[in-house]
């Protein structure tokens, strides 16, 4: 077998998905749709080297995902984005496919795989079955092609066809338009691209998210700052006493951050939010729950229920509570019921009995996004 890298495409933004979730990150039971089409393509074939292009947003998060794969950051555009990945392709050959075509089987590869040594690129096409009208006249059908992927290149060619600053849509009309031969091989119309939420109708191999609840635990406390707001869940408690802290100091939102990130395995707030970053000097840590909400959302997961446990002799939370959890389940964008919060005291134990800080434990549950009910 001759020595083939895979690069999988899938930093674009999903805008014409059209739904809170990026189909990227869209649970195939347990798998998001890029590692499942990943894995997908490599029982087909021993590939010499994986590349997985997503965004810089969330970058990080995949790789937690696998340490089979080399993780690059996706450009402003497709070709862009391919560019990078090939910078890490140092075989004769590379399959470029995209990760939103989940469906590909053994023998569409290797029907572009036979054709490796009588073209610059080969392609998988599918034909067109309807009458084709363009600028308000028939055309012959039977000369359309509509182009799928994923396409092999020999990595020379394509590493120099895309050295322009002329934009293609694929790789083979960049190879053809520098001269390179192209061979076209029949496609497989399961191999449909996921484009649109309408298209997932058409995608035969998908299963359904599972039904797993998934539980995370934060915990964080703050010192007492004089001459400074305090601000907790969201609101302001006292004028004249505050937290010490890089941000506002809103303790009982740390450790909610915390915890939904533990549910969602994706670290913890100073991986995200680090505490040497100017960029959060004094920061509203409403803007930061917004951040974690907004992330979650893109990666597939819908928030379920958070039970947080203010633990403070001073001050005294009990008529913030309620106001608390509407601010709360406003930015987070649930029910008010789905946010206890409660408030203890540690009996005058420890520097939260000394009236030094605060401490806050929370805990939060998350599910997968429902894809299929939309």
């Amino acid at each position: 077998m001759p020595d083939l890298s895979l690069v999988m495409l899938g930093a674009g933004s999903s805008s014409r998905f059209n739904q809170k979730v990026k189909k990227q990150w869209l649970r195939v039971d347990d798998v998001p749709l890029w590692l499942y089409a990943t894995q997908n393509l490599a029982k087909i074939y021993p590939f010499k080297k994986i590349i997985i292009v997503t965004s810089a947003d969330e970058i990080n998060y995949a790789k937690k995902f696998s340490d089979a794969f080399t993780f690059v950051e996706g450009g402003d555009s497709r070709q862009e984005s391919l560019k990078n990945a090939l910078l890490h392709v140092n075989t004769p050959l590379v399959l470029v496919s995209d990760i939103a075509r989940p469906c590909i089987d053994a023998q569409m590869i290797e029907r572009l795989l036979e054709q490796k040594d009588h073209c610059d690129i080969a392609v998988p096409y599918l034909d067109v079955v309807d009458t084709v009208v363009y600028e308000d006249k028939t055309i012959n059908r039977d000369a359309i092609k509509l182009i799928q992927t994923p396409q092999l290149s020999h990595t020379p060619m394509l590493k120099k066809a895309l050295d322009t600053k002329v934009e293609y849509t694929d790789d083979s009309s960049a190879i053809q338009a520098l001269g390179g031969k192209v061979h076209y091989v029949l496609g497989n119309p399961n191999a449909k691209k996921l484009t649109c939420k309408e298209d997932i109708a058409h995608i035969p191999c998908l299963k359904a998210p599972s039904s797993h609840l998934f539980i995370g635990n934060g915990f964080d406390v703050h010192s007492f700052e004089e001459g400074k707001v305090m601000m907790m869940g969201g609101i302001e408690i006292d004028q004249h006493i505050g937290f010490r802290a890089h941000s506002d100091g809103d303790v009982l939102i740390h450790a909610l951050i915390d915890a939904l990130l533990g549910a969602s395995g994706a670290g913890d707030i100073g991986e995200l939010f680090p505490d040497t970053d100017a960029l959060y000097k004094n920061i509203d840590s409403k803007e930061l729950l917004q951040k974690v909400c907004h992330f979650l959302g893109k990666v597939g997961f819908e928030i379920v229920h958070c039970d947080i446990t203010i633990m403070a002799e001073f001050p005294r939370l009990s008529p913030f509570k309620d106001t608390m959890r509407f601010c709360l389940a406003h930015i987070m964008d649930i029910q008010p019921i789905h946010i206890n919060i409660k408030a203890t005291t540690t009996e005058k134990l420890g520097f939260i009995g000394r009236k030094e800080g605060v401490g806050v434990s929370a805990v939060a549950t998350l599910k997968y996004y429902d894809w299929k009910s939309i």
